[in-house]
């Protein structure tokens, strides 16, 4: 399929704004994505011509709601490769992990039980984990990288020959140094250990098509709003036994079969996880996103990414005092690049760029351990979508040179 990048740019009303009289150069895709049309009028449409509540009423606004988000939850369901009520939508996937950590993990893991973690992982897939050795006593494995900032698989498998290891919880693209763990090769190794994973998918969902039945994993979590969709609106993907098995995180309306005074039986999948009233609207334009996805072509976004990530490394490490975190092959990094500047702090630079209408991400990118790791408290970085262009890379690379200059003065 060819790209015609200029009509996948005119999708886009953001694109078109101007900031500090130049056109905005919107490089922080990492942080959160641009939503094409399709997706805003998703969102306008459902409010201004169908607008109720779900699985609560009787009256044409009411059913036609519950439709519309039955069927984003099957559009979700197909994008993944999994079975509808394996779908849970969550507010995001920080919002998904702490659900199974506060779910399975507080119910399955005992004391001296472990979760493996990667060094490289976010925040959020993190201080869930910590909160549940806080309560229960469990322990952290800590997975390291190798020197282009990989995945060690030595440390995997050193952590695995314990038999206290019952997760592994890890990244399926770093946000900072733009790797790929070898996810297939992880869940392999985790299950022969008998241990269970989580694959924070919140990066790599936008770069790469994902099926859950092929990888085989057991939980799978990303966000919308980084995807081209809404913020505010994530999902948890489950296998359906976990899910059976594990109790409700959340409380309240919906999410219930039947309620007394004493007790209450939960409804049945996926309603058990989604108390009180969801995110509809947002769960539409989710759906949305992912139908603009599959018209564009994944595979043919992914082949356009690379150039672009391929373009940047080359032209960045052009400029003296750059050093890029990472891989030294664009080969082995997929939508991200992150660097140091000597001499300039990473928050003055995008301060100077963003003045320009250049919008990057400076700091520890809630990767705080791997900002440690690395031995630097912060870092820029540039991150890469669909509507990105080349023109775009080297105009941001012209004005860090000129910020590199007039901060050096």
């Amino acid at each position: 399929m060819s790209f015609d990048i200029r009509a996948i740019r005119r999708q886009f009303p953001i694109l078109s704004r101007n900031i500090g009289g130049q056109p905005l150069c919107y490089l922080d895709n990492a942080a959160t994505t641009q939503k094409p049309a399709t997706v805003i009028d998703a969102l306008t449409g459902f409010y201004t011509k169908h607008n109720a509540n779900v699985n609560r009423g009787v009256h044409i606004l009411a059913e036609e709601t519950t439709v519309a988000y039955d069927e984003a939850r099957k559009t979700v369901a197909t994008f993944v490769g999994a079975m509808s009520h394996e779908i849970i939508f969550t507010r995001n996937a920080t919002e998904g992990i702490n659900l199974v950590a506060r779910s399975w993990g507080e119910t399955t893991l005992q004391e001296g039980d472990a979760v493996a973690l990667s060094i490289m992982e976010h925040h959020s897939n993190i201080v869930p984990w910590l909160q549940l050795k806080e309560r229960k006593g469990i322990r952290i494995e800590w997975i390291g990288i190798n020197a282009e900032g990989t995945f060690s698989i030595a440390d995997l498998k050193k952590a695995l020959k314990k038999p206290s290891v019952k997760l592994v919880s890890v990244t399926g693209l770093s946000n900072v140094l733009g790797t790929r763990p070898p996810l297939e090769k992880i869940i392999g190794l985790a299950h022969a250990a008998e241990a269970k994973v989580l694959v924070d998918a919140a990066q790599l969902i936008a770069h790469t098509p994902m099926n859950v039945r092929t990888l085989d994993v057991d939980f799978l979590a990303f966000s919308g709003h980084k995807l081209y969709g809404p913020m505010g609106v994530g999902v948890l993907v489950a296998k359906e036994e976990l899910l059976r098995s594990m109790p409700p995180f959340f409380g309240g309306g919906d999410m219930i079969q039947n309620v007394t005074q004493d007790t209450f039986t939960p409804a049945e999948l996926p309603r058990k996880f989604e108390a009180g009233t969801p995110s509809v609207a947002d769960a539409i334009g989710l759906a949305a996103a992912m139908k603009w996805i599959n018209d564009a072509g994944m595979e043919t976004i992914a082949k356009h990414e690379h150039a672009l990530i391929a373009h940047a490394q080359h032209v960045l490490s052009a400029v003296e005092g750059v050093h890029i975190l990472g891989p030294a092959n664009a080969d082995d990094r997929t939508g991200c690049i992150s660097f140091t500047i000597e001499g300039v702090h990473p928050h003055d630079l995008t301060d100077i760029l963003g003045q320009q209408g250049i919008c990057l991400r400076a700091g520890h990118h809630c990767t705080q351990p791997l900002h440690r790791h690395l031995k630097i408290n912060a870092s820029t970085r540039l991150s890469v979508a669909a509507y990105n262009t080349k023109e775009e890379i080297e105009r941001c690379v012209i004005a860090i040179e000129k910020a590199q200059r007039l901060l050096n003065c």
